[in-house]
């Protein structure tokens, strides 16, 4: 369960390529999905929902017109959320993870990404109603299909997944994980990717530093400004690489468009950051000296 090798240290995150954000056509699309292999970036972070449901059917197009092979990248995507939408007949915002839908929603997005599977499906938000049988026959059946290689979830608590795990095994969490959201340290879920060899990704890496004007980002810009000397690197990567010094081994999925950014990104991995350096940036997030 635990080798995730052929996966990219930073995967980047498709949210905001369409309609959600930069809404790049088809050709600047299929220019940016070359740009992020030639830096080392191949994986990539879907979900159904994302565009208004229409970011995978974009991709696919722009994969399609790139002429990489696919072996040559891991696709991820999340299943689960019902938005209120034109694409589709709801009512209320909700979660829906009966074997039909799951099964469904695989299918439509390997139509949409124009692909024969998924190297990871992901649960993207955990039901209280959901029923960890009737996942596992889902995860089974798509798994015997050849169409999902793992399967993991995104934003379940420990329990959430000990409970999933009563039916079928559990390959990664994806979490909100950053400096300024540093709750998973503390709540048992990095300890629970660790101790049960999963895949641990973190979306909004940077988390709120260049969102928000708070006291904390104040502090925590304070230390940053002396450790970009230090280093020689820009804020964003020093916020990648506090996240990448933890043992869970964290795969950052960064959301930018810029290949710039992604590069900068990618530099990060290299840098070794300094157990006192680590430390003050905690402490500049949290107000106050570690116990």
């Amino acid at each position: 369960m635990g080798n995730y090798t052929n996966y990219s240290k930073i995967i980047a995150g498709t949210m905001t390529w369409g309609s959600w954000g930069k809404q790049l056509s088809t050709t600047q699309m299929a220019a940016l999905i070359e740009q992020c292999l030639e830096i080392g970036i191949t994986t990539f972070d879907h979900a159904d929902i994302y565009g208004d449901y229409g970011n995978e059917a974009e991709f696919g197009k722009a994969f399609q017109k790139s002429k990489i092979s696919r072996s040559d990248v891991q696709l991820i995507s999340k299943c689960g959320i019902q938005m209120l939408s034109d694409a589709r007949k709801t009512s209320v915002k909700h979660y829906q993870y009966d074997k039909e839908y799951i099964i469904q929603s695989v299918e439509q997005s390997l139509k949409n990404l124009k692909t024969d599977y998924l190297d990871f499906l992901l649960l993207h938000r955990p039901s209280p109603l959901i029923q960890p049988e009737e996942v596992a026959e889902a995860i089974l059946s798509l798994k015997n299909a050849g169409k999902i290689k793992k399967f993991g979830v995104s934003n379940f608590s420990v329990s959430q997944v000990a409970l999933l795990e009563t039916a079928i095994p559990v390959s990664g969490n994806q979490m909100e994980f950053s400096l300024t959201a540093n709750s998973p340290m503390n709540n048992g879920i990095l300890d629970d990717c660790m101790m049960h060899k999963r895949m641990t990704m973190s979306w909004s890496p940077l988390g709120s530093y260049f969102r928000e004007k708070t006291d904390t980002t104040k502090r925590i810009g304070k230390v940053l400004q002396k450790l970009t000397k230090k280093y020689n690197v820009n804020e964003s990567q020093l916020l990648l690489a506090w996240i990448l010094k933890h043992p869970s081994a964290v795969f950052p999925v960064v959301g930018t468009t810029e290949p710039k950014r992604l590069l900068e990104s990618m530099q990060a991995i290299n840098i070794k950051m300094e157990l006192q350096d680590w430390f003050m940036l905690l402490e500049a997030s949290e107000g106050q000296e570690v116990a």
